[in-house]
């Protein structure tokens, strides 16, 4: 409740006010109280992340061997989603989308390398804006990719001006436990183990879930957005001793999702995403399934995380006036399509739980969601940012390109004309979910096509060799696709930054090589120093080119690659010039 409506509750108990007076007496008093939106019902707002978690929960059934009650609960009481996409398969570009409303084709924010406010300076992200609007935002944990943003926020733990969400987390002291590190490709904190502590001691997503319960326990003057990030299940897979006992090693099943030749009918762009040297390195060890119970021992301590926070509510004073919403930002593969990790647009990593429960009287939807309602339309997550502002009464932000849920949440069968896009690392990567239908496009104009009502694990690319009807489809899919995609936004690194320079090898001397496999990225300036347009074509590990990247005339072009992969220089004719390989530290090739 802000101000102006609490001292005009008090006036209304102590003095005779006419009906008819009332609305009259409130302008007054916002006029008093500050310019912000008051409506009476106003509902409050908590707005919880779970971190990779993909649909290996009991409503959705994606592992039989879960144990998640609470997110089950979630489900039960209001809309499960079964057809929710993140908008990118990767942390800072899907949090980022979620909080600006921007997806990444109009941001240019792509990749986790990339700086949310080096990329987007003035956007105003959600919780601001509703703070702008008359409400308390504030948050813990994991909301954004490893920042606070501090502007955004009212209120955070631990304490915003530090712009780190994590609190106090047990890690042992040697590592790794599990995994031993194949070399620098590999994650550092890809590793597994139970912990001998607490839930207490361990600290991490407790303290967390400890100081959001501590919030809604407490009266408030405003209505409030409460934002709750549970880190687990991200890696490393660390949780006290107590989540992995349900899942006894000689027990455990592999994903349901597992094929063994599920990439002998895909393109060679994506068996090099599929096969990123994870899988292989941990079946080589023997870890597969203990990788597997550790992550569902995660997810069954982020369950448990969440059934604190969901108890709180349930005592709290505002259980009858608070919108939850629950979403991952992104999903994970355990041996699917020979992968480990996410940064795939497989539906195994694009698709994600979303619940939202909407109690009754709020502004957006005056009677709320039904109880147990299922939705299988196409949605994403960038459309959250619409969604709650709608149902809590506020102006629509007129420059972001989230669109809202609403209708669904009145009636989850209502006619959805709109498909849910996924971005990889590149414009030129990228993923389509329709209801039934979902398209999946590489740079090279590669591309997959999968029928998800009958083949729900996407094992047959019916873009292979397509019938006339999956032709057609292939067909209706690109219309889908949106007209003009930003390009990656860099930070514009100076010359200096690529000290070292590259030597164009002559095509004539030398055949060019085909590109080497590789997860580690590098950069490369190329400095077009001539009046005329050249060309860069990359070629693939099969020595097959792909579409070309035209550099203009007396311009610089900055190109994210891997160390280890062949790109061709060719004139504006399309003649080869030569070729570079591309090393592990960032370097210039000046073009005369």
């Amino acid at each position: 409740m802000n101000a102006a409506l609490f001292v005009l509750k008090a006036f209304i108990r102590i003095l005779p006010i006419e009906k008819r007076t009332i609305p009259r007496l409130l302008a007054i008093l916002v006029l008093c109280f500050g310019n912000t939106k008051v409506v009476a019902d106003q509902p409050n707002v908590l707005f919880i992340a779970v971190d990779d978690l993909n649909d290996w929960v009991g409503c959705l059934g994606g592992h039989p061997q879960s144990i998640t009650p609470n997110l089950d609960r979630l489900a039960a009481s209001g809309v499960l989603f079964r057809n929710a996409y993140c908008p990118a398969p990767s942390c800072n570009p899907s949090r980022s989308a979620i909080f600006s409303g921007l997806p990444p084709h109009q941001s240019g924010l792509y990749q986790n390398m990339q700086k949310l406010r080096e990329v987007m300076p003035q956007a105003e992200l959600l919780p601001k804006y509703l703070s702008k609007n008359g409400y308390w935002s504030a948050g813990s944990g994991k909301m954004l990719h490893y920042v606070v943003d501090p502007q955004s926020w009212d209120d955070y733990f631990p304490a915003k001006e530090k712009d780190n969400p994590f609190p106090r987390t047990f890690n042992p002291s040697k590592r790794p436990i599990s995994l031993p590190r194949a070399s620098n490709w590999q994650y550092i904190e890809t590793d597994w183990a139970s912990l001998d502590v607490t839930d207490e001691e361990y600290g991490g997503d407790w303290l967390v879930t400890k100081w959001i319960s501590e919030q809604l326990s407490k009266p408030v003057e405003k209505p409030f957005f409460l934002a709750c990030g549970i880190y687990r299940p991200h890696e490393p897979w660390f949780v006290p001793q107590k989540y992995f006992k349900p899942f006894p090693l000689e027990s455990i099943q592999l994903p349901l999702g597992y094929k063994t030749d599920d990439l002998d009918d895909l393109s060679s762009a994506g068996q090099r995403i599929a096969r990123n040297r994870y899988f292989a390195h941990i079946q080589e060890h023997n870890q597969w399934k203990h990788g597997i119970q550790a992550y569902l021992a995660s997810i069954h301590y982020a369950d448990a995380m969440l059934g604190r926070v969901l108890d709180s509510l349930e005592k709290s004073p505002h259980r009858d006036n608070t919108i939850v919403v629950l979403w991952s930002d992104h999903g994970w593969h355990l041996g699917e399509k020979e992968h480990w990790q996410k940064f795939t647009g497989w539906r195994v990593c694009a698709r994600v739980p979303l619940m939202i429960r909407v109690p009754k009287g709020v502004p957006g939807l005056s009677q709320g969601t039904t109880a147990g309602s299922e939705c299988n339309r196409p949605v994403s997550l960038v459309d959250l940012f619409s969604t709650v502002t709608e149902l809590c009464g506020l102006p629509t932000k007129a420059d972001i390109s989230s669109r809202s849920l609403v209708p669904l949440l009145r009636d989850p069968k209502v006619e959805w004309p709109h498909a849910a896009i996924t971005h990889l690392d590149n414009p030129q990567n990228y993923a389509i979910s329709t209801e039934r239908w979902r398209y999946i496009h590489y740079m090279g104009d590669e591309e997959e096509l999968y029928d998800i009502e009958s083949d729900p694990h996407e094992w047959t690319n019916l873009a292979r060799a397509p019938t006339a009807e999956h032709t057609a489809k292939l067909v209706e899919m690109r219309s889908l696709v949106p007209a003009h995609f930003a390009p990656i936004h860099e930070s514009q690194p100076g010359i200096n930054a690529f000290k070292a320079e590259l030597d164009l090898t002559s095509i004539n001397n030398q055949p060019a090589p085909a590109s080497k496999a590789s997860t580690s990225n590098v950069s490369l300036l190329f400095q077009n120093q001539t009046q005329k347009s050249v060309k860069l074509v990359w070629l693939d590990e099969s020595g097959k080119r792909h579409a070309p990247i035209v550099i203009a005339g007396a311009s610089r072009y900055l190109l994210k690659t891997f160390v280890g992969h062949t790109w061709i220089l060719m004139d504006e004719d399309g003649n080869d010039v030569g070729h570079v390989v591309a090393t592990d530290k960032p370097a210039r090739l000046i073009i005369h």
